[in-house]
């Protein structure tokens, strides 16, 4: 079977990760019609915005994306594209699997957890106005409707893949409105689902406990400002961003993506890691119906990491991507 994917190869190192993990779905055997968008260098020399290029028209004609790194000014500038682009398609869920990547150097072992983080609402959503000059709010909105849906996402995700256990994620003891109706619509769905654990930590708690001893977590579920805090903390467990999948996933469609910088001091020098973006498609090829393929890539970067001979400065190695990727290709059927 063939599929359509749109490609976003992002911005910096993002066209070479994303050329590397291309490689490596071919040599795996998967038949993809890449859909790639145009660079958005070459947008904006033409003027041209671009979230108004196309891409989510695109995205939602082949339903699935892969994108690398994109941008993101700070302080200043246009909005950010990655929110743009969950919010244009409804990319409700943010779905950020952790866990010990073998061969890689970590203070915690035996990490093993999911964070699903509601990605349309909260402070994140950057909402903001200027009241009077020197004078900023910035909106915090909580509703019922997609606080459940996340919670219903998060439950049927356990029950999927076989987690007994979510920490509601919260600051209801001081935010007794907003977070105390996120927490009152998990509540509503846990007791539907006594199959599984439910539990609640206030969100400062929750930082020190995962420090301390981040095993004792199975899933998180979060709202969007925390959840994106909470996953960075927790991929810093297990070697950082370099080394993490995320997923942004709607009713359906899904944007699977790498979440970590462009690195533009690095960009086409050739040494950039692709772990990440390609973590990202193993996710993706679950979702488009080739699992035998995604465990087959899967269990080829961890021997690539476990032999320890090919794998970039990042991580402590001296192999180009070039070299990374090659050794993830002969590994593939070993």
């Amino acid at each position: 079977m063939k599929h359509l994917v749109t490609l976003i190869p992002g911005d910096g190192i993002g066209p070479e990760v994303s050329e590397a993990v291309q490689q490596i779905i071919e040599a795996a055997g998967v038949s993809i019609d890449w859909e790639p968008t145009a660079a958005r260098g070459d947008l904006e020399r033409r003027n041209v915005d671009f979230m108004h290029s196309g891409v989510v028209e695109a995205i939602r004609k082949s339903r699935v994306a892969l994108k690398g790194p994109l941008t993101t000014s700070v302080a200043f500038g246009p909005p950010s594209i990655n929110v743009g682009l969950r919010k244009a398609l409804d990319l409700f869920a943010n779905v950020r699997p952790v866990k010990n990547l073998l061969g890689v150097k970590s203070r915690f072992q035996n990490v093993d957890m999911v964070l699903i983080r509601e990605n349309t609402e909260d402070l994140y959503a950057g909402l903001e106005h200027e009241v009077v000059p020197g004078v900023v709010e910035s909106l915090k909105i909580i509703t019922e409707k997609a606080s459940t849906r996340i919670a219903r996402f998060a439950f049927e995700y356990a029950r999927k893949y076989g987690r007994k256990k979510i920490h509601g994620i919260h600051k209801a003891n001081i935010m007794k409105m907003s977070d105390g109706l996120f927490l009152t619509s998990i509540r509503k769905v846990a007791a539907e689902y006594p199959d599984i654990e439910y539990k609640e930590l206030i969100i400062d708690n929750a930082c020190m406990q995962m420090v301390l001893n981040p095993n004792q977590f199975d899933m998180l579920l979060l709202t969007n400002l925390y959840g994106d805090i909470m996953s960075d903390l927790a991929a810093g467990l297990v070697g950082g961003l370099g080394v993490v999948p995320s997923a942004n996933v709607g009713e359906d469609v899904a944007i699977f993506e790498a979440v970590h910088g462009t690195a533009p001091d690095i960009a086409g020098k050739g040494i950039a890691n692709p772990t990440a973006l390609l973590m990202s498609a193993i996710l993706m090829l679950v979702y488009i119906g080739e699992p035998k393929a995604a465990h087959r890539i899967e269990c080829a970067l961890h021997k690539v990491y476990l032999e320890g001979k090919s794998l970039t400065r990042d991580v402590g190695g001296t192999a180009t991507t070039k070299e990374f990727t090659e050794a993830v290709i002969r590994t593939l059927d070993k």
